[in-house]
């Protein structure tokens, strides 16, 4: 298991309790009167530590190389029953965007998101999670599909952002994301999102407008990273964790803003501390918030939808 900074004192901890263990296996030794110890000890200091995360660690553990990605989440969802499909049917298939049809509890679901990769030969392969306009024109034709075939649309937010090369500018960057926030405010079926890991700039919000949007637990959503900020804004990256609290890009602050809907609870130590809890967690919440969705009339759901984003950022006095 890879540890952050802030998880040292945990990562001792558990250094001792494997210790233990093995020394009970090794030598016949009764040691559980120190095995039970050290397991309300780490449980305890997981509390502390993990209840008082600055915006900066709240980063780092949703980049943690260990946290489940989205078709982790949809081969947990689906249980394995998920078609992905491929291609913007112009240019070729975005290998940083997947989505495809799966059933959710025996619900059709279409599944969009982006996928970073899990090493760092997947990674290249999935562009870090950096999709080109090829990818955002894959995903608005599955969610078109969905509409055609009355089926609901989940995307799964994880991206540093929008692939910034000069292919991608070429190729009509800024029209794909464009493009896709007016088709999704417009669409018939619907649409939840959910912020899974890092949520950045028009790359999350090309796939990030729908009738319920969520932020994990330890997630993070804004229009620039905390290093970035920190390099425009004092043009050095030493800065991030200041900008990190400057940006207000945590769940908390998200929703306090009434930016996002809810935030999803993460078992503790996050997402990836307990990969069965959390996608549990997932499926319920998508469970609960489709069946109320699929209820109500699809001209009134657009309409809540365009009400719902029309009045962010609108100051009445």
């Amino acid at each position: 298991m890879n540890y952050l900074d802030f998880e040292e004192p945990i990562k001792t901890l558990r250094e001792q309790l494997e210790q233990a263990r093995e020394i009970q296996d090794k030598n016949d030794l009764d040691m559980t009167t120190t095995i039970e110890e050290l397991e309300v000890k780490i449980e305890e200091v997981s509390k502390e530590i993990f209840g008082k995360l600055t915006p900066w660690q709240r980063v780092q553990v949703s980049r943690h190389p260990d946290r489940p990605y989205t078709l982790d989440y949809i081969e947990a969802l689906t249980e394995g029953n998920f078609l992905e499909l491929h291609g913007d049917r112009t240019v070729k298939d975005d290998k940083a965007m997947v989505g495809g049809l799966g059933e959710l509890e025996g619900r059709p679901v279409m599944f969009i998101g982006q996928q970073k990769g899990i090493n760092t030969k997947m990674r290249q392969y999935r562009n870090f999670g950096m999709a080109n306009p090829e990818g955002y024109r894959k995903a608005l034709r599955l969610m078109k599909l969905a509409e055609k075939f009355n089926r609901p649309v989940v995307t799964l937010i994880d991206t540093p952002g929008a692939y910034p090369g000069l292919e991608a500018e070429e190729r009509g960057q800024g029209e794909a994301i464009a493009r896709n926030l007016l088709e999704m405010c417009q669409l018939r079926v619907p649409i939840i999102c959910i912020v899974i890991g890092e949520g950045a700039s028009g790359g999350a919000l090309g796939i990030g407008i729908g009738d319920k949007v969520f932020m994990m637990e330890n997630t993070w959503y804004s229009v620039i990273s905390p290093e970035s900020c920190s390099s425009i804004l004092w043009r050095s990256w030493d800065y991030k964790k200041q900008a990190a609290e400057a940006l207000k890009l945590t769940g908390d602050d998200m929703k306090g803003l009434g930016l996002v809907d809810d935030i999803v609870p993460e078992p503790l130590g996050g997402a990836h501390a307990n990969r069965e809890a959390t996608f549990q967690t997932v499926k319920d919440v998508l469970i609960s918030e489709l069946d109320k969705l699929q209820k109500l009339n699809p001209d009134k759901r657009v309409n809540n939808r365009l009400r719902k984003f029309s009045n962010m950022g609108v100051v009445a006095g």
